[in-house]
């Protein structure tokens, strides 16, 4: 670190992502600096740097790991390189925040896991709904007992027209290891997962379905389409999860889907003693009192900073303080352990049960 005790930032990716991490972490200057990024194309990193007073531009994402003046390193690349790139930061002595998903498949995570594990270094996954304003308020009121015993829960996100970047790597199942599920189906995965208190999955009963993306059709605003490109990856997936404590997580995500949606993020969490339901910036506590429904609404404040501050904040305090990351290496494995038995499960037909082999 600095002289001033600052934890100075490097930047893999320069795109969308890589722009947020970016505008997000300049604003904690009293806690970071960023002090180099890179890009596989150098003309937008060089873009970036100049926006965000960035002094180094790295050749590669190779010599920006090797950088003295580095201590932490944010990837935000396609996930075919999230592995590859994490190992070799770990290996190099860094912090890591990597975005989701934390590998393109199982392999690809136990890998990142087993390199952590050599690491007395802070390796964090990008979920940032964990610190959405409305889920911290439901996860406040899970940890004081008042929903009980989550029994069972129902999550999803359904986009009616949002295929994104047709062509590109996004729709490649070799470079992204997937479609929505991988994409935007992990954000609710691990959100899910995190707010029923962690339970450890065991099996898996799925199907996944293309029945847009190969007739273009389906396509969204985001990314640039690229129609010399291929379609190979799903529009939309869902799974039944079943828990080793007997609960249950039902998941549905779609890119592309002919039905009345308003293309929110939900969650409906069941317990035994209350419930909680979450749809983008609003949710609700839900129980009985006096033989009488309850609800109790909760929303998003006005002066709300954001969950990517948060996100960025956390990490930054993890290095400080050397604490575990609550989206550790341990959660982004148990989502890609998931995704897998769901894409086998599609393939095969049949109910896959989690292959929980670390070695």
């Amino acid at each position: 670190m600095t002289t001033a005790n600052k934890i100075r930032i490097g930047i893999i990716g320069a795109g969308n992502i890589g722009g947020v991490h970016a505008s997000e972490f300049s604003k904690l200057a009293e806690l970071c600096e960023i002090t180099a990024i890179t890009d596989a194309y150098l003309p937008l990193a060089e873009e970036k740097a100049k926006q965000y007073g960035i002094m180094n531009v790295a050749a590669s994402p190779e010599e920006l790991i090797q950088l003295a003046d580095v201590d932490a390193i944010i990837i935000g690349v396609p996930n075919q390189f999230h592995a590859p790139l994490a190992i070799q930061a770990i290996e190099a002595g860094k912090h890591v925040l990597l975005e989701k998903p934390m590998g393109i498949n199982g392999d690809a995570a136990r890998q990142i896991m087993k390199a952590s594990q050599s690491s007395s270094n802070v390796v964090m996954i990008a979920h940032q709904m964990r610190w959405e304003s409305v889920p911290m308020q439901i996860k406040e009121q899970i940890d004081r007992g008042e929903l009980g015993k989550i029994y069972t829960a129902k999550t999803g996100w359904f986009r009616r027209k949002g295929i994104p970047g047709w062509g590109t790597w996004f729709t490649q199942m070799d470079q992204s290891g997937g479609g929505p599920l991988i994409d935007i189906g992990v954000h609710m995965l691990d959100l899910a997962l995190y707010l029923m208190g962690n339970p450890k999955p065991v099996s898996v009963y799925g199907a996944t379905y293309a029945e847009f993306g190969p007739n273009r059709k389906g396509i969204g605003t985001w990314g640039k389409p690229n129609w010399n490109g291929k379609y190979d990856v799903e529009d939309l997936a869902t799974a039944l999860i079943k828990m080793e404590d007997g609960s249950t997580l039902s998941l549905e995500v779609s890119w592309a889907v002919h039905m009345d949606t308003d293309n929110t993020p939900f969650i409906h969490l069941m317990g035994s003693e209350g419930g909680a339901s979450y749809r983008g910036a609003q949710g609700k506590l839900l129980t009985e009192k006096f033989d009488r429904p309850i609800e109790t609404e909760l929303r998003k404040a006005d002066n709300d900073e954001g969950e990517r501050a948060r996100l960025s904040r956390h990490f930054l305090e993890c290095i400080r303080d050397g604490k575990q990351p609550i989206t550790s290496v341990l959660t982004g494995l148990t989502n890609n352990l998931v995704l897998d038995a769901i894409y086998e499960s599609s393939r095969t037909g049949n109910e896959v049960k989690l292959d929980w082999n670390l070695g």
